[in-house]
């Protein structure tokens, strides 16, 4: 039976921090941000820590499944598909289905 995720390099589960910044995007501080993410069917205002045209990291008391799928609805996009990549001390980092600009 094929399993329903699969864990490629792009989803990694974070047990420690990053070494080194390998990302090729900037990520722009939204510190202040927030957004609405639906999870599960269910819908939470979340705070945006920071985002880039591929994806964001948000504050998320709860621990989705890396893999799983949410939506994002933010300010300055509207709504976008996305998909959970880490999870790690109470923040969640998500890529959007498709680059945003």
């Amino acid at each position: 039976m094929a399993a329903k995720f699969k864990l490629d390099g792009g989803m990694i589960p974070r047990t420690v921090k990053r070494m080194m910044d390998e990302r090729a995007e900037e990520r722009v501080s939204d510190g202040s941000g927030t957004a609405v993410m639906t999870l599960r069917d269910r819908r939470h205002v979340v705070r945006i820590v920071n985002s880039s045209p591929s994806g964001a990291m948000v504050i998320f008391p709860l621990e989705p499944h890396i893999g799983e799928q949410l939506s994002l609805q933010l300010i300055d996009r509207g709504t976008v598909g996305a998909r959970v990549r880490w999870v790690r001390d109470g923040r969640i980092g998500v890529s959007f289905d498709e680059a945003q600009g």
